[in-house]
Formats: C-alpha cells, sequence, structure tokens
C-alpha cells in the first residue's frame, strides 16, 4: 500500500533527461498538479495538494506558488458572490484603464491602452486590465520597467478639457517624489494643506496613509484608509496598502485577508500578488512547516502534537481552511482569517489601543501577544471595534476624527471632470503631424508621439527612429507591434464621427486603388520571373517596402516583376508574384517567399509612392485545335522534355544540387500540355535554371504559342549539350 503523498508522486510527469538542479522537476510537477484544481475550485484539494507535494523537493521560490494563489483568488470570489464588483471610478472621457480614476500625465502602453504615470510607474499590475497582455518586461516579472513617456496628444487634450484635474495630477507626482525621498513630514504638511483646499480627494489621504506609514503612525494611517475604503469599497489599490500597513506592523494573517480581497477585485493587482506569494511561501517552507502546524490553526485540533505529516492526514488537516466574507477592520468585506494564523480581534484591539501602539514602539508582533483561551477569545470577539462602528471626517488639522453610525455624511465622491465643452473640441487637436489628415488607425511610439499607423510605417522604411524627436525605435521596429492607441481612436469616433467618416472613405478608395490588379499594378524592377518558379527576394529598399506592406494590407499578395530597361525603365513584358510568405528582420528589412502567376505585356507605365507602376494586359497561349498539329505539338514535347531530362543528369554534382537547392526538382511530364494558359510547368522550371542572358530569356517568356516555346528551347539544349560532350 502506497502513500497518498508517493501516488501524487507518481501522477507527475518525470523530469526530462534527468537533467536540470534539485528540485526543478518538482516545482513543474508541482504546479501542473496545482493547475488541474483551479478551474474547479478545489482551494482544499489545491492546498492539501500543496503540502503533500512537499516530498517532492524544496518550493521553487514565492513565484511557483502563483498557481495556488490563483485558487485561493477564485474560491474567495465564488463564496463572495455577484453582489461585489470592480470600482469604475470617475467617469470621463479621459479615465485610466487601471484605477479607474483621471488619466494625469497619459502613458499609451505597447498594446494600446492608456494608464496614468501613477499606475504603470508602482508597477500595480503585471496584465493589462483590458486585454491580459504584458505590461512589464520579461513576461511580467521583472521590475526593470523602461521609461515612461507621456503621451504627447492625449496629454495635450488632458491640460486643454481639463487643467485643474491635471493640477491634481502634477500635485501627486510631487507627494510621490517627497515619499519616495523619505521626506515623511515635510509631505504630511503638503498633504494637509492639499486637503484642507478639496477635502473630496480620495488620492490625497492615501498619499497621507503613507506619510503616517513613514512616521510609524499606523493608527492614523488606518483610519484614513478606512475612510477610503467607506466611499469607495470596490478600489483594489486601498485593500492594498491598509494590508502593508498590517504586515508591517506584524499582523500577516489580517495583512493576507487584505491581500487576497485587492486580488479578489483586481486578479492582476501584481503587488498584492507578490505579497500572497511570499507569505504562503514562508508559511509552506519545509523547516517552518512543522512549528507552523503545531502553532496554527490550518490543521485540525487532533494533530496539532504531532511533529510533521504527510499524505492524507497533512492534507484532511489542510482541508478544514475556509474562506467566508465577513466584516473587516475597516467595515469592508475582507476574509475571515484562518481561525488561526492571527486572530481578527487581536489585530483590531491592537490598533484601537493608545497603550500599545507609539512612535516609538510602533505595533507590537503577533508573536509577542499572549495567547488567549478560548473563553477569552469569545469574549474578546463580542466586543465592539470602533472601526467597523465609526466613520471618519478629516478635521481643520489634517487630522481624522470619528463620527458614529447613523449621522449622515455627504458622499465625497463627485464627478471631477465629465462632458467636455463644445468650443474645447478642435479637428486640429486630431491631426497627424507626418499627413496632416484626421488620425487613422493612431499609433503611439515609445517617445510618446502618436501618428497614423501608415504613416508611420512609411517613415519607418526609412529610418528606424521617430519622425518627431528622432529618438530610437529600433526595438519598436523590430517587435512589429504596432498596436492602435483605442482611446484616441475612441475619442474621435465619440466627438469626430462625422471627419472620421469621411477619413474612411478616402481611405477606401486608396486601398481599391492599390487593389487592382490590371490599372496601376505596382512593378518590382529586379530580375525574371517565370509561371510556377519560385522567386525569393531579399527587400531591403523602403520603396519596395511599402509596395509589399500595401499588397499585403489589400489582401490581392501580388505584384508584377519585369527586369529594367534602359529606355522605358522596366521591359515590356513580365510576370506577376504570388506572395506565400513575408519574414521581416529587426531592421525592417525582409525576405518574401513568392512563385510566379500569370505573364502580362505592360500596356502604360506609372509611378506611385517611389515605385513603378503600369496598366497590363494578361497573356496566355493560344490554343491548337487541329489533331495533326496537335499530334506534332506532343511529339515536339516529348521529344524536348526528354533532351531537358538528358542535360540535366549529364550536370555535375555541384550544380545539380545548386538547382535542386533554390528551384526545387523539375516538374514531371503533363499529359494535357494545353490544359494551362501557360503551357507545362517544366518548359518555366528550366528557362529558370538555364545559363541564359535574360534578353533570350524574356523573348521566350513573351511568346504565345508553345510550339514556339518548344523550339527555342530547343535550340538552347542542343547548344549546351554539345558543351557537355566537349
Amino acid at each position: 500500500a502506497s502513500s497518498p503523498a508517493a501516488t501524487v508522486g507518481s501522477e507527475l510527469p518525470p523530469e526530462p533527461g534527468g537533467s536540470g538542479g534539485p528540485g526543478e522537476g518538482a516545482d513543474e510537477a508541482r504546479e501542473l498538479l496545482l493547475a488541474r484544481l483551479v478551474p474547479a475550485s478545489r482551494l482544499k484539494e489545491a492546498v492539501g495538494a500543496s503540502l503533500a507535494s512537499l516530498c517532492l523537493g524544496p518550493l521553487g521560490g514565492a513565484q511557483r506558488l502563483g498557481t495556488l494563489v490563483e485558487c485561493l483568488v477564485l474560491n474567495y470570489r465564488l463564496r463572495q458572490g455577484p453582489g461585489r464588483g470592480r470600482e469604475r471610478g470617475a467617469e470621463g472621457p479621459l479615465r485610466c484603464c487601471g484605477c479607474g480614476r483621471f488619466l494625469g500625465q497619459p502613458v499609451t502602453v505597447p498594446c494600446g491602452h492608456t494608464y496614468c504615470r501613477r499606475c504603470l510607474r508602482r508597477e500595480l499590475r503585471a496584465r493589462c486590465r483590458r486585454c491580459r497582455d504584458w505590461l512589464l518586461p520579461a513576461g511580467g516579472t521583472s521590475t526593470a520597467a523602461a521609461p515612461l513617456r507621456t503621451s504627447v496628444v492625449l496629454n495635450r487634450l488632458a491640460e486643454k478639457w481639463f487643467p485643474g484635474e491635471c493640477e491634481r495630477a502634477r500635485a501627486g507626482t510631487r507627494l510621490e517624489e517627497l515619499l519616495a525621498q523619505g521626506r515623511f513630514r515635510e509631505a504630511l504638511g503638503a498633504v494637509n494643506q492639499a486637503l484642507r483646499a478639496d477635502s473630496s480627494d480620495l488620492m490625497l489621504r492615501i498619499y497621507r496613509a503613507e506619510s503616517y506609514v513613514g512616521l510609524q503612525e499606523y493608527k492614523t494611517a488606518i483610519e484614513d484608509l478606512n475612510f477610503v475604503i467607506s466611499k469607495m469599497p470596490n478600489w483594489p489599490e486601498v485593500y492594498f496598502q491598509k494590508g502593508k500597513v498590517l504586515q508591517d506592523s506584524g499582523f500577516v494573517g489580517d495583512a493576507l485577508q487584505l491581500f487576497l480581497q485587492c486580488l479578489a477585485l483586481d486578479e492582476d493587482f501584481l503587488p498584492a500578488k507578490l505579497e500572497v506569494e511570499k507569505i504562503l511561501c514562508d508559511v509552506l517552507l519545509p523547516e517552518k512547516l512543522g512549528e507552523r502546524l503545531k502553532e496554527s490553526a490550518w490543521n485540525s485540533p487532533h494533530i496539532r502534537n504531532k511533529p510533521f505529516l504527510f499524505g492524507s492526514e497533512v492534507t484532511a488537516s489542510c482541508c478544514n481552511l475556509q474562506l467566508c466574507p465577513l466584516q473587516s477592520l475597516g467595515g469592508s468585506d475582507v476574509l475571515e482569517p484562518v481561525s488561526g494564523v492571527l486572530n481578527r480581534a487581536q489585530s483590531a484591539h491592537a490598533l484601537n489601543s493608545t497603550k500599545d501602539l507609539t512612535k516609538e514602539d510602533g505595533l507590537k508582533r503577533v508573536s509577542s501577544e499572549p495567547l488567549l483561551s478560548g473563553r477569552g477569545k469569545g469574549a474578546l470577539l463580542k466586543r465592539k471595534l470602533s472601526f467597523s462602528e465609526q466613520d471618519t471626517v478629516v478635521c481643520e488639522d489634517g487630522r481624522n476624527k470619528h463620527k458614529k453610525q447613523g449621522e449622515s455624511t455627504k458622499r465625497d465622491m463627485t464627478l471631477a471632470f465629465g462632458t467636455i465643452p463644445g468650443d474645447l473640441i478642435d479637428v486640429s487637436d486630431f491631426e497627424c503631424s507626418l499627413c496632416m489628415r484626421l488620425f487613422f488607425e493612431p499609433v503611439t511610439t515609445p517617445c510618446g508621439h502618436t501618428f497614423c499607423k501608415g504613416c508611420l510605417e512609411r517613415c519607418l522604411d526609412h529610418a528606424p527612429q521617430c519622425p518627431l524627436c528622432k529618438e530610437s525605435l529600433k526595438e519598436y521596429l523590430a517587435s512589429r507591434k504596432y498596436s492602435i492607441t483605442e482611446l484616441l481612436e475612441e475619442l474621435i469616433m465619440k466627438y469626430l464621427s462625422d471627419e472620421l467618416f469621411e477619413r474612411k472613405r478616402i481611405h477606401a478608395e486608396e486601398t481599391a486603388e492599390h487593389s487592382n490588379l490590371t490599372k496601376n499594378v505596382p512593378m518590382f524592377v529586379c530580375t525574371m520571373a517565370y509561371p510556377t518558379v519560385p522567386c525569393p527576394l531579399h527587400v531591403f529598399e523602403p520603396r519596395y517596402r511599402l509596395m509589399i506592406r500595401r499588397s499585403m494590407e489589400t489582401g490581392t499578395k501580388q505584384f508584377g516583376m519585369c527586369i529594367s530597361d534602359s529606355q522605358n525603365g522596366f521591359a515590356d513584358y513580365g510576370c506577376m508574384l504570388q506572395i506565400r510568405n513575408v519574414h521581416f528582420l529587426p531592421d525592417g528589412r525582409s525576405v518574401v517567399d513568392t512563385i510566379g502567376g500569370k505573364r502580362f505585356r505592360v500596356l502604360q507605365r506609372g509611378m506611385k509612392d517611389g515605385y513603378c507602376t503600369a496598366d497590363i494586359e494578361y497573356l496566355e497561349d493560344i490554343k491548337v485545335a487541329d489533331a495533326e498539329e496537335l499530334k506534332k505539338l506532343r511529339e515536339l514535347h516529348n521529344f524536348v522534355y526528354n533532351q531537358a531530362c538528358s542535360w540535366f543528369q549529364n550536370l555535375r554534382n555541384k550544380f545539380r544540387t545548386q538547382i535542386l537547392q533554390h528551384f526545387g526538382p523539375m516538374p514531371d511530364r503533363e499529359e494535357n500540355i494545353q490544359a494551362m494558359p501557360n503551357g507545362p510547368a517544366w518548359c518555366w522550371w528550366l528557362l529558370a535554371v538555364l545559363p541564359v542572358d535574360p534578353r533570350y530569356q524574356l523573348s521566350v517568356l513573351s511568346m504565345m504559342s508553345l510550339k514556339d516555346r518548344l523550339i527555342k528551347i530547343q535550340h538552347i539544349l542542343t547548344y549546351f549539350s554539345r558543351d557537355q560532350s566537349k
């Protein structure tokens, strides 16, 4: 009989090849095991599996517990019910995708969504809240974020439409700088002064709470955070801030509840997720697990005196973990702690006790708190908590005072920005600086400048730098991720719908012009191309980059290929090429895989944006109807085909190998030699590999008689066969 722990281990895949560091395979196996439990929200099984899997080796770091954190959050959200939702924040045309508040100092991320600088600077989330794309480099695990550049166009609109809100955002930036420099007393004075001018700004209370934390005035910081929670109960950041205060004060269990509450509102709130992972990693450390199993209530009482358990006993003990939404310290819904890691009443009592809380001593660690008997705990739980029963209002001196429940309080949350006056909407604010027309598919570069997507691509064809500030865009060009700036596009659709309709009409006409395959067909002047024969191209000139891109965007994926002509620019005959694949290189060049299609004759030449164009007519072979002539044509065809096979087989191995690598094998002989409009495919393959002057090849390409083409090829083969015999 095997133990449950051994059974778990047997279900996990072995390490590939037995390589890797110790515990590496165990980490992957543990993650796979937990991943199976998340969809069904099997929280108890997930926790039990985490403990049981410790026999596989030590945890590979806090980041390996991501799946368990997701399971905890999902379980809490399901228990919470549909009554709670995400806070939308202030309504208005300029709203941050992250915090939902005014878009102060807007920064457009690579996915095309726009956040306020504060959200990105603090790295509050790993993924975009709209599209789930990564906001941070290296899969969201690195803290070395790229420089944040304000979106020039959106910031100009914000300054024009809502100057007061922009001034608030700048004041917030100055406060953050003071806090980052550790000048907490100076930051507190600035916040109090700002609150006296505008007591409805909840963000100022967040900054004031951070100032109090820096001054180790934790109780006053909690009061500010409770006030914010009472006004915006679904704001994830305030729960994280409150959890950090409790964590810094030593109340890790209560902090864990608030972090999970934050993640229940926003599962991508990165700092909260990292803190939960660290707490769980510390709880599940093998060297500390035995001690924690004795001291905490993560296990059942009947195993408290046992040193360490694996398998079913640990799994059963972990099944006692229950997460239920109850009233927290600040009157908000958070998780009831696991009956023992930290007692909620102890935490609240400590924060409300002026005897134990001073500036010098801070908050005592939970390990130093006396253990309470069951009767003592019950009595303490029955005590009314002042934070649950009272609200707070700001006084003239900047401190908070309590106000009893039942008293009417005027809600401080008011719309700071809303409808834009019509006289402030100017179409010139939405014009591309390159084409001087209304933005069409606007994209924002890492340096913060915005252009039409097509305009920017054409500029990058010439140089990998911003057209305005000349900052290098090599990495931006290499990624080729030109995401549309959605907020700007939404503003144009809402306020300039008529102008946008006209802009789309013009773009559709231009696209239709580029899609015509008989009028103004784009011409690539380079080399000979033949029907059914592959023709790989290395595209590096800006004009041909544009031409290839237009061929792809219009959907035709075709363009003409001609050789150059000293008098007319390019030859009178050519072949259409069909694009099969385009591989873009990091510097903007591309390798284009094409294959020959129809032959054509040039009727009229032209020029478009630097590359040649032409009006053309397509060529087809003239069919032979007479039976006797068709019989003679078939005999000539078979004779020339055998002659071509003999010539190819007599080539040196080196030459034959090179031809096969570049052009592929010679096509087989066709039974119906007139089935294709361009005749048998082997003729064009042979013409492509024969070392003949392009002018001679061009004369064969222009022929519309299969008989004349076979005779030409026969003469060429006879000439080269004589050289082989020599």
